[in-house]
């Protein structure tokens, strides 16, 4: 049985080492528009929690699995990994399907 790929949304969340808040925010804001560029996107917005501003989470829905996928291999992505390795205290990813 072959299934049809199907929409994805995901949950990012990103929580900075005290006193790395702001560059861990100007490092993700950079990811931005070159991952909506990127085919298979559909949504990819980045919030700062108000009540934990050290929080940040992306709210991403991708056109499949498979385009998420690329997106996780992306040079922009493996750049930023990179760049953040010492800023980030707790990270989280998680990927959706939607019910209703």
């Amino acid at each position: 049985m072959s299934e049809v790929a199907s929409e994805v949304a995901v949950v990012a969340i990103s929580v900075a080492k005290p006193g790395h808040e702001e560059a861990l925010r100007e490092a993700l804001e950079g990811i931005v528009e070159p991952t909506r560029n990127e085919a298979g996107a559909l949504q990819y917005d980045l919030h700062r929690d108000l009540r934990e501003p050290r929080r940040f989470v992306f709210v991403e829905r991708w056109e499949s699995e498979e385009a998420l996928a690329v997106h996780a291999k992306s040079a922009h992505i493996a750049a930023y990994r990179e760049q953040v390795a010492d800023w980030i205290e707790h990270g989280e990813i998680r990927v959706l399907t939607k019910l209703k």
